[in-house]
């Protein structure tokens, strides 16, 4: 088993920042779905046309259209060789469709090192939190927020909860990196 590091979590749960922080603690690289998740979408017929169209509906719509797609780009990048730290986007461990869902989680079952980053165990809190953080995330009703703290689907992921209220991002990585378990 290769030994990879993937953080899960609601949008500006901290991910990106304590994955750059660990990778560069482990001397591991980093890689960031929301950057690189495109070049695997592609690679299953990504039609960018019909997604500029539906992205003009609303956030929400390119989303829906999105899932098959990062449930692939989930399996791909997992399956890549090399020692790495990994930080997902936030729809890319919440799914609705149980077929997608489950693709997802065989992907990541294998990986002891699947960590969740909330804000507080309290998923009010956590809501309030990350609404301050963007000013809410609201398209055509659907409060990405709320639905991302609250999915099962993060919880049912994780292996490790890491809660970021009140810490530095380096005592957030400090924490992380104390329950990680190596091959």
């Amino acid at each position: 088993m290769v030994f990879k590091v993937i953080f899960i979590g609601p949008i500006r749960a901290g991910k990106s920042t304590i994955g750059r922080l660990l990778a560069e603690r482990l001397n591991l690289p980093q890689r960031s779905m929301d950057k690189i998740s495109g070049a695997f979408y592609d690679e299953i017929g990504y039609d960018r046309e019909f997604a500029r169209q539906l992205e003009e509906q609303g956030f929400y719509e390119i989303t829906q259209y999105w899932k098959p797609f990062e449930a692939y780009a989930v399996e791909r990048l997992l399956s890549e060789p090399e020692e790495t730290v990994i930080d997902l986007g936030g729809g890319h461990s919440v799914y609705a469709d149980e077929t997608l869902f489950a693709r997802v989680k065989k992907a990541l079952s294998p990986f002891p090192n699947v960590i969740l980053l909330m804000p507080s165990p309290d998923l009010d809190e956590s809501v309030s939190t990350l609404n301050e953080r963007t000013g809410g995330f609201v398209s055509n009703g659907y409060d990405f927020h709320e639905n991302f703290v609250r999915s099962r689907c993060n919880y049912e992921l994780a292996k490790h909860i890491v809660y970021t209220k009140g810490k530095t991002p380096e005592e957030t990585c400090a924490e992380t990196e104390a329950l990680l378990v190596y091959n």
